[in-house]
């Protein structure tokens, strides 16, 4: 049987440039696109979305 819970995942491609990613810097494939990932999260590219809090409704 392949795979299964004690197989190894896939490997994916680099989230930013689709270039395979490479262990050292998983799961990107340069400090580079780990560094674009980092500053997108920091500038606000990126956001999670959850529910509005309390000071938010302008009441």
């Amino acid at each position: 049987m392949e795979g299964g819970a004690k197989g190894r995942a896939k490997a994916r491609p680099c989230p930013i440039c689709g270039k395979p990613a490479q262990e050292a810097t998983r799961p990107f494939c340069s400090k580079r696109c780990r560094d674009v990932d980092l500053n997108r999260w920091l500038s606000g590219a990126y956001v999670v979305p959850g529910a509005p809090s309390e000071d938010e409704g302008g009441e």
